[in-house]
């Protein structure tokens, strides 16, 4: 895939690793293949993608941005299999980065609550995540492109970070 797109372009700049799995694996009911899925999704395929890119990026001083999730530092209930998937992003991320540099930056963006879950999340589960960010209320999708944007185009002194665009619901919940 890489190769293509490369080929198709003349070059590469950039590698955005957005695919992600994510459902719920309540502990006593995790499956090997659940197991493979969600690391699969959130930590093996963003390691060779970018491992698949590196020669094209370091031609053109390229950039890579992982997208993480504020649930790679903050356990979500009936996630323990995810939450350490995006956990082992922000490590790889921050691996890349020094074993990439100074050719190739590689960042991460951590959003929090941009999309509510389309399996039916009660308002009043929405409204207590809402009270535990500053601002007030979820991001749009806009809030993360925008983020990826600036650490692909703006930030030529920025690698080996985690942004988190989360509202500020990091700084505590």
């Amino acid at each position: 895939m890489v190769a293509t797109v490369a080929e198709w372009g003349g070059r590469l700049d950039g590698l955005v690793n957005n695919a992600s799995s994510f459902y719920p694996t309540p502990v006593g009911s995790i499956t090997e293949a659940q197991w493979d899925e969600l690391l699969g999704s959130n930590l093996k395929a963003p390691l060779f993608l970018s491992q698949a890119a590196a020669s094209h990026l370091r031609d053109s001083s390229g950039v890579i941005v992982n997208i993480v999730d504020v649930h790679a530092e903050r356990p979500l209930r009936d996630h323990p299999v995810y939450g350490p998937a995006k956990a082992g992003l922000a490590m790889l991320t921050r691996s890349l980065a020094k074993d990439l540099a100074p050719a190739v930056r590689v960042n991460g963006v951590s959003p929090g609550a941009i999309l509510w879950p389309e399996n039916g999340m009660t308002e009043t589960l929405q409204a207590n995540i809402l009270n535990q960010i500053p601002l007030g209320r979820s991001g749009a999708p806009s809030d993360i492109a925008d983020c990826v944007l600036y650490l692909i185009r703006d930030a030529s002194y920025v690698t080996g970070q985690i942004i988190a665009v989360d509202g500020g619901r990091s700084i505590g919940w």
